[in-house]
């Protein structure tokens, strides 16, 4: 779309081939009606951004939405006996006098994703236009009521109430130092794997042979090569940053619509409303910002956001989380210019990330889907020790493999995670989420990769929270571990091998000890010893890294991060060890079905 043509009015964003034309519009229309189209019509391009003023429209001349159908089952729609939400007979609630914050300037972008009134009805989106609810005379109600059950009526994110900001982060300092991290990572890898090698182990070693018997059973030792050698190389490159790749004179990709989207089953309502306060006030940053919550009923959460995938839907393959993001998908009815931030239930994201996110939407032209870096460290953080320093790996993983992927390959070698994952309306709608897989995000990931889309690094940060028990743990790992051996693709198929082969690393390190003492008259090659300090060297950083770039986050003492790091180095073994266990659940004892865990 050239910059002519989004200064005019009524230019509406292309169809998507795959959604049936709109119904025609029910009732009279007066002759200054605007007429029926598809999509709202942009507005017109402003110099400078500023909050749209509020004005007064006729609401019966909206666009009107048909529903959508489901491409397998026909969906009907929630019946007259389907759970009856409290959004139908909610009051309106006055919109708030407070402007947008106008934190970030979108002169130069196509759209600034603005409607043409600025109200909570109309920020509702397609599914409140698409079911609006008329009075004997045909008049469209203006109450915040809705005639689809199943989507609210209105905004709840504009309402001028007062929540706990759980929020925060220290996002810009954490990204600035991981910006010149890379190369105090390979300092202090090479630097203990050289200490390793040549002093503290080295009246193991032997210089005087390349290979004897202990190296047969010393194998499993080696196997964990592959991926630290990824992990290594991924910390070993720079960690790029919108300081490096974004800059003010970039032509801008136009954005209508992000969709902060809340995913949750509903039955952990504290974690839902945690997460709303933290996020309501995010709309008021930019006009394109939408934040929603979906659920799958019967569980409903008051003036909220909510959106409530009704149990009559069905699909050919997904149930459960992915189902419910068909549903949704089908709802909002996504376009080219639509963008949707998928985040689980104790995920929570900071202003200074969306604006993150925003510029990459922006200015990553050739991407259209993405993920950052996740901490968990956002709730109960160290109030379990194993479980706080279990999950550091996974923080670890963000900083060197995906991010290897995400900055250099552009390409999902290694999959993905369901939450932070940020994608193009087109993408989803290309794909669905119709996947009928343990780990959708994976398999997602492998279908946009089959599709050719490209996918890239959002330089923000969310935080959620460690699993709050081991039964818990164990479960999460296992459904992680067959699902993505169960994807029909290859590269699944192989890290699946490696996680496996895990095991086998960890029975000869601990068959090590025993045979170690008995056959302690022979010395490991050098060489040999190299390769599994350098694997363990890796291993161990992956955790300390993990915890220290948290506590970053957190602004913990300096002190006390110190303290922390030799009590992560001790408790990465215990996790080590439930690592295995999970996979060893999975295998003797598959999961039959989506394991939803509690957090």
């Amino acid at each position: 779309m050239s910059s002519s043509s989004s200064q005019q009015w009524g230019v509406p964003p292309p169809q998507h081939p795959g959604y049936p034309k709109p119904l025609p519009q029910p009732g009279p229309s007066s002759s200054g009606a605007r007429p029926v189209s598809e999509y709202a019509p942009a507005p017109p391009q402003a110099k400078s951004f500023r909050a749209p003023q509020q004005q007064t429209v006729n609401q019966q001349n909206l666009p009107y939405h048909s529903p959508v159908q489901s491409a397998s089952i026909p969906y009907q729609g929630p019946s007259s006996s389907s759970y009856a939400h409290p959004q139908q007979v909610n009051p309106r609630i006055p919109p708030p006098q407070a402007p947008y914050q106008n934190q970030w300037d979108d002169s130069a972008s196509e759209s600034d994703g603005t409607v043409v009134e600025d109200t909570p009805e109309a920020r509702a989106g397609p599914a409140f236009r698409g079911g609006r609810q008329q009075d004997a005379d045909g008049k469209s109600l203006r109450d915040g009521s809705s005639a689809n059950p199943n989507v609210p009526g209105m905004s709840y994110a504009l309402l001028d109430e007062n929540g706990e900001r759980t929020n925060k982060g220290n996002t810009k300092f954490v990204m600035a130092f991981l910006a010149e991290a890379w190369i105090m990572h390979v300092v202090i890898i090479l630097g203990a794997t050289y200490a390793f090698t040549f002093h503290i182990w080295d009246y193991t070693y032997t210089d005087a042979e390349l290979w004897n018997f202990t190296c047969y059973w010393k194998l499993g030792w080696l196997l964990p090569i592959p991926y630290t050698l990824i992990c290594f190389f991924g910390l070993a490159l720079p960690f790029r940053t919108p300081k490096f790749i974004y800059d003010s004179d970039m032509p801008k990709r136009r954005v209508d619509n992000l969709y902060i989207l809340t995913v949750t089953k509903g039955d952990n309502r504290e974690a839902v409303y945690r997460s709303w306060n933290a996020h309501k006030h995010l709309e008021r940053l930019h006009p394109c910002v939408r934040v929603h919550v979906l659920t799958d009923e019967p569980y409903f959460f008051e003036n909220i956001n909510c959106y409530t995938c009704p149990k009559n839907f069905r699909t050919a393959n997904s149930k459960y989380k992915a189902r419910a993001l068909e549903w949704y998908r089908q709802t909002m009815r996504y376009t080219e210019h639509d963008w949707v931030l998928h985040l689980d239930e104790e995920s929570v994201i900071d202003d200074e990330s969306v604006k993150r996110v925003l510029e990459f939407i922006w200015y990553e032209r050739e991407c259209t889907w993405g993920q950052g870096v996740i901490m968990y460290n956002q709730y109960r953080y160290w109030s379990n020790w194993i479980f706080t320093v279990a999950d550091a790996i996974r923080v670890g993983d963000d900083l060197s493999r995906f991010h290897l992927q995400y900055t250099y390959f552009r390409r999902p070698v290694f999959g993905a995670h369901g939450s932070f994952l940020l994608s193009n309306g087109q993408v989803e709608n290309s794909i669905t989420w119709d996947l009928g897989s343990l780990t959708e995000d994976f398999q997602f990931a492998v279908h946009a990769w089959e599709m050719g889309y490209k996918c890239g690094k959002v330089p923000g940060i969310i935080r959620e929270q460690s699993p709050l028990d081991l039964i818990g743990f164990l479960k999460q790992r296992r459904r992680w571990y067959v699902g993505i051996r169960r994807l029909p693709a290859f590269l699944p198929k192989l890290w699946a091998t490696f996680w496996t082969l895990g095991i086998v690393c960890l029975a000869t390190t601990i068959a090590s000890i025993p045979l170690g003492i008995v056959y302690k008259g022979l010395l490991t090659p050098r060489w040999f010893g190299l390769i599994k300090d350098f694997s363990f060297c890796v291993f161990v950083y992956l955790y300390l890294i993990g915890i220290l770039v948290q506590d970053m986050d957190k602004r913990v003492n300096p002190l006390i991060m110190l303290a922390r790091i030799p009590l992560t180095f001790l408790l990465q073994f215990i996790a080590g060890i439930m690592e295995a266990l999970a996979v060893i659940y999975g295998i003797i004892l598959p999961p039959a079905d989506f394991d939803v865990i509690k957090k």
